[in-house]
């Protein structure tokens, strides 16, 4: 489902999103609010929305840094 005021996925949805989903979709977030011209309202619908899709993409990379970690410490006991 899609929200009329950004144009992208509803919140509830950002917790599927891959991080290069998630990243495209909070540069765009980021354009628009750069680029003006939005209602308050708008633009702080925005604002939420980038703020959860950066919470998304550090989650991914915290799990990405938590599976390296391990590999790691798996290489290095063989």
């Amino acid at each position: 489902m899609t929200d009329k005021t950004t144009g992208t996925a509803q919140p509830s949805d950002i917790g599927t999103l891959s991080y290069e989903r998630a990243r495209e979709e909070l540069v765009a977030v980021v354009s628009r609010l750069e680029a003006g011209g939005v209602s308050l309202e708008e633009s702080l619908a925005l604002w939420e929305r980038g703020e959860a899709l950066a919470d998304r993409c550090e989650a991914w990379l915290e799990g990405a840094k938590v599976r390296l970690a391990a590999a790691r410490d798996k290489a290095e006991g063989q």
